[in-house]
């Protein structure tokens, strides 16, 4: 089998046994009543119906369970990918949405097949916080209107101001039992206790409740039915079909595409991460990419929307008794089987209740405990974690990823840079071992030594320029000390090439000691070894002082 796609399925299923069985359909069904009400809510909330929400989640939670690299993982739509998805359908309409999420599953495939699951783990913490956050409050401004029932009949703007400055220009218009409705529901999913939420989650109960008082006591309140039509929920899956696009404006959708793509792995592997911990389990992150592929690719096909690990179902599924990929499988049979069986009912519930749903998975994701932490963050994090939050919400989530990864890895080259130190002899450090160390000993007449500690690469290379500015004499032979020496890129090789040929041009020589075995292979193969000469390069300081001192005599 192909090393980079092990699926966690066919590994289970060697050795399952009844109990396995039942202790997954248990765990699917309840799951699968959860998905249900979050799909439809989070369909609305990404402009478009709530059967898209739903075929996602049966469609890309079918192929993530079959292929996923976790034993216990949920997949399917998720509240991160909001804001990009609105944008994307108001400016590319609904096709170029699905050819966006087709090009998101064959990066997350090529992601899978390079092996760069491990990579994401080096996407910095403050980037991460700083967009899920603004994604959180993205996601509270489009529920607003629902929530409070606003009488708005203009199409409301995707962007965060305009649609803001809509919000409150018809603040006036709040329909009173619409708010009433959702303020009860968000305070019932909110306060349900823990202990019945493993029976019963929340969700349900307030969505059941507050259908039935809309239906019963015949509030104008806005229902699905009421917006999307009495068939807004088909009774079946769509047929897969090629979308319709105009093929023209491709390339502006490269860059939404690796948006989503970054974010389903991001929130996939971070929700494997999560459901390790709970089970004592290990999953593969190059074939968990590789099954986000292909359920982003099976969802675009099925007319679906974007989608990743869910880390509240995972959860779910893990405590109601999950114990292999079959719960994932049941999970999306059971919407199914629900969406065939009760699909006409659907038509029924008040959009108010499902704004209180996403209001709370809004304030759940938001980690806000890191803004009461800023203040004991670097300075650098700080801005980060700021300017990442801030334009997610005021420009695009794209725009905010791109800028935070640059700004945290300028930061990261600056930081690194700043462990870069040059030592004289006058300045040394006196820990090092005997042979390495020049405490004690007698340097040469003629000879300076030197130690080059840290990451020699670009933004640290001009270190060794302060050596030929010392206002001394220049000596005839220097010795470089490399024990510390933890890693040397191109930029730093050239750096040491133009300080050889300067000190060359003056008639000295030079000679590195202890180097290890990452900047040695950089020099070799850079061909600075034969360019120094190998009997220029001493195991260590003792040595190279020897050698210096035959040199300057």
């Amino acid at each position: 089998m192909l090393s980079f796609f092990r699926p966690r399925l066919l590994q289970t299923l060697r050795g399952y046994t009844r109990v396995d069985f039942f202790a997954d359909v248990i765990a699917g069904v309840t799951v699968g009543i959860i998905a249900l009400a979050l799909s439809m809510a989070l369909g609305i909330a990404s402009d478009r119906t709530p059967a898209v929400g739903i075929i996602t989640a049966i469609v890309a939670g079918f192929l993530n369970a079959v292929f996923s690299g976790s034993k216990v993982q949920i997949g399917g739509p998720t509240a991160a990918f909001i804001p990009v998805v609105v944008g994307v359908a108001q400016n590319y309409g609904a096709d170029g949405l699905l050819i966006c999420t087709l090009l998101a599953g064959v990066i997350l495939i090529l992601m899978g097949i390079s092996r760069l699951g491990v990579m994401i783990k080096y996407i910095p913490m403050p980037v991460v916080a700083g967009f899920t956050a603004g994604i959180a409050i993205y996601i509270f401004s489009t529920q607003v209107r629902d929530f409070l029932g606003l009488q708005i009949t203009e199409k409301i703007p995707a962007e965060f101001i305009g649609k803001v400055h809509v919000l409150a220009q018809h603040l006036n218009t709040i329909h009173w039992p619409s708010a009433g409705i959702a303020l009860t529901s968000f305070l019932l999913i909110k306060l349900w206790p823990h202990q019945w939420a493993r029976h019963v989650p929340g969700t349900i109960v307030a969505i059941v409740l507050g259908t039935a008082l809309v239906t019963v006591l015949h509030l104008p309140v806005e229902t699905i039915g009421s917006r999307f039509g009495v068939d807004a929920i088909p009774r079946s899956l769509p047929m897969p079909h090629w979308p319709q696009f105009d093929w023209s404006q491709l390339d502006g959708l490269v860059r939404p595409a690796i948006t989503i793509a970054l974010l389903a792995s991001i929130e996939s592997l971070l929700c494997a991460v999560v459901a390790d911990g709970m089970t004592e389990d290990k999953h593969d992150s190059n074939t968990e990419l590789c099954a986000q592929g292909a359920a982003n690719i099976g969802s675009a096909l099925f007319g679906g929307l974007p989608a990743t690990g869910a880390l509240a179902r995972t959860a779910a599924n893990i405590r109601s008794g999950a114990r292999t990929p079959v719960a994932g499988i049941v999970h999306s049979l059971t919407i199914l089987g629900i969406v065939l069986v009760a699909a006409p009912l659907a038509r029924f519930i008040p959009l108010s209740v499902l704004s209180a749903v996403l209001v709370v998975v809004a304030l759940n994701m938001g980690e806000w405990r890191h803004f009461a932490r800023l203040r004991h963050w670097p300075t650098s994090d700080v801005v980060v974690f700021l300017l990442t939050f801030i334009l997610t919400i005021l420009t695009d989530i794209t725009i905010a990823v791109e800028v935070g990864m640059v700004l945290a890895s300028v930061l990261f080259i600056r930081r690194i840079s700043e462990t870069t130190r040059l030592t004289s002899i006058d300045e040394r450090d006196l820990d090092y071992d005997p042979e390495h160390s020049l405490r004690g000993k007698t340097i040469p007449e003629g000879v300076a030594a030197f130690q080059l500690q840290g990451a020699f690469m670009f933004g640290a290379a001009d270190r060794l320029e302060s050596i030929l500015r010392r206002p001394e004499e220049r000596p005839r032979v220097i010795v470089l000390g490399m024990k510390r020496l933890l890693a040397l890129d191109a930029t730093g090789l050239h750096a040491l090439e133009d300080f050889h040929h300067d000190i060359a041009r003056h008639g000295g020589r030079l000679i590195i000691a202890a180097v290890h075995t990452q900047p040695f292979m950089a020099l070799s193969k850079g061909g600075f070894v034969k360019q120094l000469g190998e009997e220029n390069f001493c195991a260590d300081m003792d040595t190279a002082l020897a050698r210096a001192a035959t040199l300057a005599a």
